[in-house]
C-alpha cells in the first residue's frame, strides 16, 4: 500500500507551486485554473523518495469556496503537509483546514513555510514563532516547520528528506479486501469510454473484476486500470487510480459516489454517529439542524438528532443520528466533516459508529443502553466490537449477514471470520445459514426458542387429543416472516437441547401426551381393546375401522393420541400393534437370536409363528428402530 500525503493551507500560499518543485508535475491542469493563478479542483501527483519509495500527493483547493473539494481530498489521506507563506503567516483557511485534518482522523504531518525568499531573516524569525504558537494544542503540535522557497530550492532536499522518514515510519490502517473508491472526477476518454478516478482507501481492484457504483447502483466491469499514469492490471489502496469503466455513461456517474464490488456497501438514509463541536464553534449545534455533511468525496445536507440533550456545546461531543435525503453507504470508523449553512463554515466533525440504519428514537424505552454500547465501541477490543454489533438492534430476529459485518465492524474479512469462529464456540453467536452466511446473536436465539415452545405449548392446550404439532404449521405460525433456514435451525436446536421431541413429522413438548376428548374416549377404547385382542396377528386398520364401523377421519386423531401415549405402535401402513404384543415379537426374536448368529424371515416364522405378512413388516420395523441391521438377507443385533 502506498502512503499519501495531503496539502493543506490558505489560498495563495504556494501549495501547488511546492508541489511542482516537488514533483514536476503542474497539479493545476484546468484552463480556469492557469488563468485565474488558483486552485479549483484537487490535484495528484507521485513524489519519488530516495529507496525507489514514492508518495502519493493529493493536493486540495485553499480558497474558503472550495472547502467541500478540499475535505474530499483529504479524506483518503495519511499524513498533512501544511503549508503556510511566510509574507503572510496564519490565515483564516490555515486555521479551518487543519482543523478538517483532525476530523478525519488525520494525526500527524508537517509543515512547509514557503516564500522564505520574499522576506528576511526577522520577518522569517517572526513566522516561525507565529506558526509554532498556532499548533500548539493540535496534532502537529511540535511538528518540525521547513523554510522552503519554490523559486530558489532553498530547503527543499531538507523536506524532501523529512517526508522520505515520515513514510517509512507510518504503517497506513487500511482494510484490506473491502474495496472502496470515492469517486472525485469522472470523464470520458476517447476510444475507451467512462473513466472514474479517487483515491483507493481500502481493498484491492483488477482488471476484469465486476464493480458497482454506490448509491445508484450501476453495474460495469473494469477494463483498464492507472495509477498515477501508469497501466497496471491490479490497484491497491493508497494509490490514486484511474478506474476504465466502459459499460455506463458519463453523466450516469456523480462524483461523491463509491466504487466498490457489488453486494458489500448497504446504503442507508440515517447512520449514528459519534459527533464533535468544535471548540472553536462559535455557537452550540442544535438538535434537528440542518447541516453541509462531508463524508469522502460526497457532500450532501442532512439533519442532526441528538441522543440525549437539545444542543451540543462547542467542546462536547455526544451520540448522533444523521438523516440524509437518499440513502448513501459508509463503513464503520469513516470520519465526516460537518459545516455549518451560515455562516459558512466547519463546526464540527464525527467518527461513523453504525451506517446501516438504526432507528433510534430519543428516550425510548433501552436507548440510553444502546447509545452507550455504540459510542464504546472505538474503544473496545475488535472481539468485544463485534460482538457489541451483534448485539444491537442491527439483525435482531432475522439475522445478520457476514457482508454487513464487514461493514458495521470495518475488519479484515479473515480476522472478523476468526471472531465469529470464537463467538461460535462460546455460544455468542451462531450462523444458521451457511450459503448465506448469516449470523444470530444467542439473545435473539434465546428469545426465538422461547416463543416457538410457547407456541408448542399453547397448541397442545387446544389441541390436547392430537399427538403433536406438524413441522409446517409450526413454521407457518411461530415461524412466520422468519428465514426458512433459522426456522429449521430453531427447531433442530430444540430438539438436539431435548426441549421439543420429533415422531415423524410432529413437534411435541417431551412431557405430553395425547389426551382423549369425552367424545373421543369410547372409540379409543373400542380400537386399543380390538388391537389387544388380535395379538401378534392384528387386522389391516382400513379393515379394522370397517368392522367396527368407525369413520377414518374421527379415527386418525384417536389413532395418533394412543401412538402418542405409546399404548399403539404403528409399524407399516394399515398395520398397528398394541405396545405389549409388539414388545412379545421382539423378545421372541431376541431370545431366537442367544442360540443363533442371525435371523432371517423363515427364523422370524419359527420364532413367532406368524405368517410372511407380518414377518417382513416387523423386520424393517426393528432395522428402522436400530435394533437390528440387516446384513444380506438376515439380520443381526445391533451393538
Amino acid at each position: 500500500m502506498s502512503v499519501v500525503m495531503g496539502t493543506a493551507g490558505h489560498i495563495d500560499h504556494g501549495k501547488t507551486t511546492l508541489i511542482r518543485a516537488l514533483t514536476g508535475k503542474d497539479c493545476d491542469r484546468l484552463e480556469e485554473e492557469k488563468r485565474r493563478g488558483i486552485t479549483i479542483e484537487l490535484g495528484f501527483a507521485e513524489l519519488p523518495l530516495p529507496g525507489g519509495r514514492s508518495l502519493s500527493v493529493v493536493d486540495v483547493p485553499g480558497h474558503e469556496r472550495f472547502v467541500r473539494t478540499m475535505v474530499a481530498g483529504a479524506a483518503g489521506v495519511d499524513f498533512v503537509l501544511l503549508v503556510i507563506a511566510a509574507d503572510e503567516g496564519v490565515m483564516p483557511q490555515t486555521r479551518e483546514h487543519l482543523e478538517i485534518c483532525a476530523l478525519l482522523g488525520i494525526r500527524t504531518g508537517l509543515v512547509a513555510l514557503t516564500k522564505v525568499d520574499t522576506v528576511d531573516e526577522d520577518l522569517l524569525a517572526l513566522a516561525v514563532d507565529d506558526v509554532s504558537t498556532f499548533l500548539k494544542g493540535t496534532f502537529l503540535d511540535g511538528a518540525p516547520v521547513f523554510p522552503v522557497s519554490s523559486h530558489t530550492g532553498q530547503g527543499m532536499d531538507a523536506l524532501v528528506a523529512a517526508l522520505a522518514d515520515l513514510e517509512s515510519g507510518l504503517a497506513p490502517v487500511r482494510s484490506q479486501d473491502l474495496f472502496r473508491l470515492p469517486v472525485d472526477r469522472v470523464f470520458t476518454l476517447h476510444g475507451h469510454g467512462t473513466v472514474v478516478t479517487g483515491t483507493m482507501i481500502a481493498g484491492q481492484v483488477g482488471v476484469g473484476d465486476t464493480v458497482e457504483f454506490y448509491p445508484s447502483g450501476l453495474i460495469s466491469k473494469v477494463r483498464g486500470l492507472q495509477s498515477h499514469g501508469a497501466a497496471t492490471e491490479k490497484a491497491l489502496a493508497g494509490r490514486r487510480t484511474a478506474v476504465n469503466v466502459p459499460d455506463v455513461a458519463v453523466e450516469q456517474v456523480q462524483k461523491g459516489e463509491v466504487l466498490s464490488h457489488p453486494d458489500t456497501l448497504f446504503p442507508s438514509d440515517r447512520w449514528v454517529i459519534q459527533a464533535t463541536c468544535l471548540s472553536s464553534s462559535p455557537r452550540a449545534l442544535r438538535h434537528r439542524a440542518e447541516v453541509h455533511f462531508h463524508h469522502g468525496s460526497r457532500e450532501m445536507q442532512a439533519r442532526l438528532y441528538f441522543a440525549d440533550r437539545d444542543k451540543l456545546l462547542p467542546g462536547d461531543s455526544c451520540l448522533c443520528e444523521v438523516r440524509f435525503a437518499e440513502p448513501v453507504p459508509a463503513v464503520y470508523g469513516d470520519r465526516c466533516v460537518i459545516r455549518s449553512f451560515s455562516p459558512l463554515r466547519t463546526v464540527a466533525g464525527g467518527v461513523v459508529l453504525n451506517p446501516l440504519g438504526v432507528n433510534m428514537r430519543r428516550r425510548a424505552s433501552g436507548f440510553a443502553d444502546r447509545c452507550r454500547m455504540l459510542s464504546g465501541i472505538v474503544q473496545t477490543a475488535e472481539e468485544d466490537r463485534v460482538l457489541a454489533q451483534l448485539l444491537c438492534t442491527e439483525g435482531g430476529d432475522t439475522g445478520v449477514s457476514f457482508a454487513r459485518l464487514r461493514v458495521l465492524s470495518n475488519l479484515d474479512s479473515k480476522a472478523l471470520e476468526k471472531i465469529l469462529a470464537a463467538l461460535s464456540n462460546k455460544q455468542l453467536a451462531f450462523c444458521f445459514d451457511k450459503d448465506q452466511r448469516l449470523f444470530m446473536a444467542e439473545q435473539f436465539l434465546i428469545g426465538l426458542a422461547t416463543a416457538c415452545e410457547e407456541s408448542v405449548t399453547a397448541y397442545h392446550k387446544r389441541y390436547s387429543e392430537k399427538q403433536g404439532m406438524k413441522r409446517g404449521e409450526l413454521a407457518s405460525s411461530w415461524g412466520k416472516g422468519l428465514p426458512p433456514k433459522l426456522v429449521h435451525f430453531v427447531l433442530e436446536r430444540l430438539v438436539k437441547q431435548g426441549r421439543l421431541v420429533t415422531e415423524g413429522e410432529y413437534l411435541r413438548l417431551p412431557a405430553h401426551s395425547a389426551a382423549f376428548s369425552k367424545e373421543q374416549a369410547p372409540l379409543g377404547e373400542a380400537l386399543l381393546a380390538a388391537y389387544k385382542e388380535a395379538g401378534l396377528s392384528p387386522p389391516n386398520s382400513n379393515e379394522l375401522l370397517d368392522s367396527l364401523k368407525i369413520n377414518k377421519k374421527d379415527a386418525a386423531p384417536v389413532l395418533a393420541a394412543l401412538r402418542a401415549s405409546g399404548q399403539l405402535v404403528r409399524v407399516a401402513e394399515g398395520l398397528w400393534y398394541a405396545a405389549e404384543h409388539l414388545a412379545a415379537a421382539e423378545a421372541a426374536m431376541r431370545k431366537w437370536l442367544e442360540t443363533h448368529d442371525s435371523i432371517d424371515v423363515a427364523g422370524m416364522r419359527e420364532a413367532t409363528g406368524l405368517s410372511r405378512k407380518y414377518l417382513v413388516a416387523l423386520l424393517e420395523y426393528f432395522d428402522a428402530q436400530k435394533i437390528t441391521i440387516r446384513v444380506g438377507d438376515k439380520r443381526v443385533l445391533r451393538k
